[in-house]
């Protein structure tokens, strides 16, 4: 940007009221945060992170649900009508990346007059939200704003990146963006398999989103999405899932080897990882991003990185996965709405990973 450009550019700012987020640590309530390569960087903190909201922040984009902007979502309930985002705790009856199946017991208290419910579970099996203490930056072993693997277990776990902490926030509560990739793909004639690593780049997502009546670009840069906005994608994953015959048919899918690299076998369609990808999540500065898959990215990474680094210990960005988007997917193509009212309560667990999504849209 020249001088001259970058005078105007201040002038503009003065005249629409717009507060620009410049120095650590950023102000939430702020109209205009920098693109990636603008991000004032810390010096405890990994090459390319965005650690802006305080050493001390537990919260990372939760941020930006500010009231302001709630109240400013609340906007999008237009009819009333709720819809659950979450698939029944059984499913997938076997839970993909080899963790544990979902067990429910009832706790007779009184000789049939009166039962108790007793779960045990893997948060993570399911419909679910990443927390920041899920993965870190892999090359320096660093999760969200500098924490580490002592904070987590071992005697000196304390509750940096706790899940809980988004529950004191009063959880993830905005406006919800639905880009149905699955229904563009089929409409295009792009067939690919849930099941399979089918990487869905930036481009086609813009695609989508065109063909959907959305302009996919950030509010600065002249498109539709908005600070703090939360994204779905439905890329397929659950309609795949209920079209599986049997549970020894899905078992065999969600069984299949795993390890951390590119001969992973277990292999998920989602987004894919590329430059133009990460500077799209960065810059419109989404609250959270979710999806219908397992992994909400294409798995495995065919990079150096994953998506997951950088979305969680790098930006502070939870990620949703397995979200049952067919109902809420329908209802937008029947009414060509697109954005909608979003709630969603984590687990109020101290010392949490990570929680069940517990979401809900209103349309």
């Amino acid at each position: 940007m020249s001088g001259a450009q970058a005078r105007l550019s201040q002038v503009k700012d003065i005249l629409t009221f717009n507060k620009i987020a410049t120095t650590i640590p950023f102000d939430p309530d702020c109209t205009k945060f920098p693109s990636r390569k603008d991000v004032p960087r810390r010096a405890d903190a990994p090459r390319d992170a965005a650690w802006v909201w305080g050493e001390d922040d537990q919260l990372g984009r939760i941020n930006l649900l500010t009231p302001t902007r709630v109240k400013a979502a609340s906007a999008e309930i237009k009819t009333g009508e709720t819809i659950s985002l979450n698939l029944p705790l059984t499913e997938p009856g076997t839970p993909c990346f080899h963790r544990e199946t979902f067990k429910h017991e009832i706790k007779d208290l009184a000789e049939g007059k009166a039962f108790d419910d007793l779960y045990t579970l893997n948060t993570q099996s399911g419909t679910q939200w990443d927390g920041f203490r899920h993965v870190s930056n892999l090359a320096t072993g660093t999760f969200y704003n500098n924490t580490h693997a002592a904070d987590i277990i071992g005697p000196e776990a304390n509750l940096k990146d706790s899940v809980h902490h988004w529950n004191g926030h009063g959880g993830l509560v905005g406006r919800g963006v639905l880009l149905d990739y699955r229904a563009y793909a089929d409409k295009k004639g792009v067939q690919y398999d849930s099941f399979i690593d089918h990487r869905i780049p930036y481009e086609e997502l813009y695609l989508c989103g065109k063909d959907q009546g959305i302009d996919i670009r950030p509010q600065a840069q002249g498109g539709d999405i908005k600070i703090g906005d939360i994204l779905f994608i439905r890329s397929g994953f659950v309609v795949k899932y209920h079209e599986v015959k049997s549970s020894e048919e899905w078992a065999k899918v969600a069984l299949r080897p795993h390890a951390i690299g590119p001969d992973d076998q277990q292999r998920w369609a989602g987004v894919a990882q590329e430059e133009k990808m990460l500077d799209w999540l960065h810059d419109c500065y989404f609250a959270a991003v979710a999806g219908d898959s397992p992994s909400f990215e294409a798995w495995p990474s065919n990079r150096e990185y994953y998506l997951h680094e950088y979305l969680l210990a790098m930006w502070g960005c939870p990620i949703g996965e397995m979200l049952d988007l067919e109902k809420l997917a329908k209802r937008c193509h029947e009414t060509n709405r697109w954005t909608f009212f979003v709630t969603s309560a984590p687990n109020n667990v101290p010392g949490g990973v990570s929680t069940h999504a517990n979401a809900t849209a209103i349309l």
